[in-house]
């Protein structure tokens, strides 16, 4: 503000006090003299217009040096942590043994869910290896076995990948069904659009990897060694390429709901999130480097350019969301 100029800590303390001690006999806009340090038995007297401290701001120099009331501010956090009573719709206690024993038998019935799965995808783990050679089968790239049982492991891993992507909503369903009881009555009704948006982007994420992003990726690396050797790809080291990156793609496609998640919970404001997009397009090519196993900027570049639109995409939704809060707050 006008007038007023902080050097330190300390300075700022002695400001207030001075103006505290002079705002009984000051009108509002007179300017206080300005206070001394004893130093030696003399007075240290500021430098002309160094430090003025007005009348009019000695109540908020003040408020800036008690600390408030309490109980009169409570952090999002907290609230969320300890909701009131009347938010939540069963009022009902269970047991930390109960608990427990709930807790064990979600846990069995998503690992089982999670073994048929498996399972059953290995029996046509043949079929989904020929569906991953898709990509680069019109390449003309042929795939060898370089070690004995090299294959099998493969099949084993394409399989056990396969298969917790079709256990995920079994997963999921029994973590929303153990964490609703504690839940408010607006957290339950954002829970179902969270997760439906959560499985939706993550299997939109796969979808993109091996229709756009993995084809582009591999064409690449085919292209760029064309008339100079010939490819001979080794089958687990081309699946492993191929499922990091999917996961990995699956995985980036959450950034959305962890917008608007921070957005519900009242810790991050559209605004905000408006505001920082260049760091968000540094951040979106270091991550799109780190998660994509190739080194070519091609492929890093596909990547980086989504996920940037995705974070635009959470940041707008937040938007509306905070525009329907006011609007029924009004």
């Amino acid at each position: 503000m006008p007038g007023l100029v902080l050097v330190n800590s300390f300075s700022m303390l002695q400001q207030a006090q001075s103006a505290a001690s002079c705002s009984g006999r000051s009108a509002p806009g007179l300017a206080c003299r300005p206070f001394g340090l004893a130093r030696q038995g003399r007075p240290l007297r500021a430098p002309r217009g160094l430090i003025r401290v007005r009348a009019e701001e000695d109540e908020r120099v003040r408020g800036l040096l008690e600390p408030p009331p309490e109980g009169e501010i409570s952090s999002t956090v907290s609230t969320w942590l300890n909701p009131p009573k009347e938010e939540l719709p069963d009022d009902f206690e269970m047991p930390i043994w109960d608990h427990l024993d709930e807790l064990r038998e979600r846990v069995l019935v998503g690992a089982l869910a999670a073994a048929v799965a498996v399972l059953t995808c290995f029996v046509f783990s043949k079929d989904l290896v020929v569906f991953l050679e898709a990509p680069v089968a019109a390449q003309g790239v042929r795939f060898l076995q370089l070690s004995p049982g090299e294959f099998f492991f493969t099949t084993l891993k394409v399989g056990g990948y396969a298969g917790l992507l079709l256990s995920v909503p079994t997963i999921l369903y029994e973590i929303a069904a153990y964490v609703v009881p504690g839940l408010t009555k607006a957290e339950r009704q954002f829970l179902v659009p969270v997760i439906l948006g959560s499985s939706v982007l993550f299997y939109a994420g796969l979808l993109f990897s091996y229709e756009i992003l993995t084809p582009a990726a591999l064409n690449f690396f085919v292209n760029y060694a064309d008339g100079a050797v010939e490819s001979l790809w080794s089958i687990d080291q081309y699946f492993e390429f191929v499922l990091v990156l999917m996961l990995s793609t699956g995985l980036s496609f959450q950034v959305p709901v962890i917008q608007v998640m921070l957005g519900q919970l009242g810790l991050v404001s559209s605004e905000m999130m408006f505001s920082q997009w260049r760091y968000v397009v540094v951040g979106a090519t270091v991550a799109a480097a780190v998660l994509t196993p190739s080194t070519d900027p091609f492929t890093q570049t596909l990547l980086a350019v989504p996920l940037v639109g995705l974070y635009m995409g959470g940041a707008y939704a937040v938007k509306v969301l905070e525009a329907r809060r006011a609007a029924q707050q009004a």
